[in-house]
Parts: structure tokens; C-alpha cells; sequence
């Protein structure tokens, strides 16, 4: 039997401030627990296949939490594990889809800039000399340049919470939880966006003390490796990737925390949130 989860008279759609404070807020409430499941994904990482589906499925998985949180419905991370583990293979046909549909895009965008490129090729050799032409083309160039920014930023955010519907609803697999994220960006993909820039923004201080102590961490080997040291190498080498891996960490739940209150608020907008999840114990 399933539960519900809050009644369309309750929800107030959120704010950009209030998205990003909520976010902060469950992140900072659930640290230990949220940095933990990211720390195992990303340790899933150096599993080829299988363990690119663990951690997409883990990073789900936090978000799965926090919106148990933002519905007064709290689950355990056992039962939240339960639930995303019986949908890993759907998570990896998503990871893969997501993949292919990236790859047309970059794909596309590479034909654009290539058909582009000789148009341009073409109408400068005709008009050789004329500076008027050079301007034009410089001026279409950065058009379509920012246009093509604008499209792929558009298209990636359309795409936004592919995995979130994956890890909370019933009624959806790997394939219909991109459609079902492209339904719900519906109509806000730029308010989407300036909460992305604004979280971003908030990870910019963690991001430079990875900066730094990797470069801490690189000056006190170098030397050592350049000395004919070879040993230290791979210590480098395990000393980055645990840095990195654990920066991952600390970054990865707070972006799954956006996620979760983008979703809480995308369906609060448009379906009144009428929610169902599976009986989990608490």
C-alpha cells in the first residue's frame, strides 16, 4: 500500500530563494548521512558498468531522501537504498540514454559550427578585402555562438531531473523518466537556471579550497617524483583522487538537495502534489 504525501491546499510554489534556502537547509540538517551515500557512489565510480549505475542510482537516491523530508515523510536510508537498488538497471538505461542524447548534442552543435565555419569560409574568399564582411562575419559568429549556448543550456536543463522521478515514482522507468523531467521543466527552464547559477555560486567556495590543496598537495610531491622518486607517483595519484572524491562528496548531496526541491516545487505547480511513494520503514 502506498502513502500520500501532502495535499494540494498545503503547497505554496517556492521562490528562487526559497529553492536554494530549503536546499541549504536539508543539506546541512542530513551532512553526515548525504555525504556518506555520496562518498560510496563516487567509490562506485572505479566500477565500470555496474558501478556507474551505483552511483547514478546513490545520487538519486539522496534526493529521494530529501524530498521525503520536504513532504513530512522522512524514510530511512535502508528503505530508500531497497527501492533505487530494485530500479538499477533502469537507472543504467537512463545514464546511457542521457548519454546518447548528449552526444547528439554536442554532435550538433559540432555540424553547426562546421557548416557555419565554411559559409563563412566561403563568403569571405568572395569578398576579399572588404572589412565590412570580416565585421559581418565576426558579429554572426558570436550570434551563434551565443545561440548555441542558449540552445544546449536550454536542452541540458529540460533534461534537469531525469533521475529524480526515477528514485520517488511508481509509474515510470528508465526510459519514460526523461520524458517525465521534460514535462516538468515545462515552461521553467530559465527560473531552473538561475537557481543552478545561484547554487553554483554557493559551491564556489569549496571548490577553491580543493584548488588549494591540491596544489599543496602536488608541490609536496612533485619535487619528490621529479627527484627520481617514482614510489610517490601513485601516492600523488591516490592522495588527488581521495581529494577529489571526497570534494564530490561534500558538493554532490547539496546539488541532489536543489534537485529534490526543484522537483518538489515543478510538481507542486503543476499537479497540486498529489504524491505517492512506496510503504518504507522510518
Amino acid at each position: 500500500m502506498s502513502e500520500s504525501f501532502g495535499s494540494p491546499g498545503q503547497i505554496q510554489p517556492l521562490s528562487v530563494g526559497n529553492v536554494v534556502s530549503a536546499a541549504v537547509r536539508l543539506y546541512r540538517s542530513h551532512l553526515k548521512d548525504y555525504f556518506l551515500l555520496a562518498l560510496k557512489a563516487y567509490l562506485w565510480v572505479l566500477v565500470p558498468v555496474y558501478g556507474w549505475a551505483k552511483f547514478y542510482a546513490l545520487s538519486a537516491l539522496i534526493s529521494r531522501l530529501a524530498f521525503g523530508e520536504l513532504v513530512n515523510q522522512p524514510e530511512s536510508i535502508s528503505s530508500g537504498q531497497r527501492y533505487v537498488n530494485s530500479r538499477l538497471w533502469q537507472f543504467l538505461v537512463t545514464m546511457l540514454l542521457m548519454f546518447l542524447i548528449g552526444m547528439g548534442i554536442g554532435l550538433g552543435v559540432v555540424v553547426l559550427f562546421v557548416l557555419f565555419g565554411l559559409l563563412s569560409a566561403f563568403v569571405g574568399l568572395g569578398q576579399q578585402g572588404n572589412p565590412a564582411t570580416y565585421i559581418l562575419i565576426v558579429l554572426l559568429t558570436i550570434v551563434v555562438s551565443i545561440a548555441a549556448i542558449v540552445v544546449v543550456l536550454w536542452l541540458l536543463t529540460r533534461f534537469y531531473l531525469v533521475d529524480v522521478p526515477l528514485a520517488i515514482e511508481d509509474n515510470v522507468d528508465g526510459t519514460s523518466t526523461i520524458s517525465r523531467s521534460w514535462e516538468l521543466t515545462q515552461g521553467h527552464v530559465w527560473r531552473i537556471l538561475f537557481i543552478s547559477f545561484v547554487a553554483f555560486l554557493i559551491t564556489i567556495p569549496a571548490q577553491i579550497v580543493l584548488q588549494i590543496l591540491s596544489a599543496v598537495i602536488q608541490g609536496i610531491f612533485l619535487p619528490l617524483i621529479n627527484n627520481n622518486s617514482a614510489i610517490f607517483a601513485p601516492i600523488l595519484a591516490v592522495f588527488i583522487l581521495a581529494l577529489s572524491f571526497s570534494t564530490g562528496a561534500i558538493i554532490l548531496p547539496f546539488w541532489q538537495a536543489i534537485k529534490a526541491v526543484i522537483y518538489y516545487d515543478m510538481r507542486s505547480r503543476r499537479e497540486g502534489l498529489g504524491l505517492q511513494l512506496r510503504d518504507r520503514e522510518i
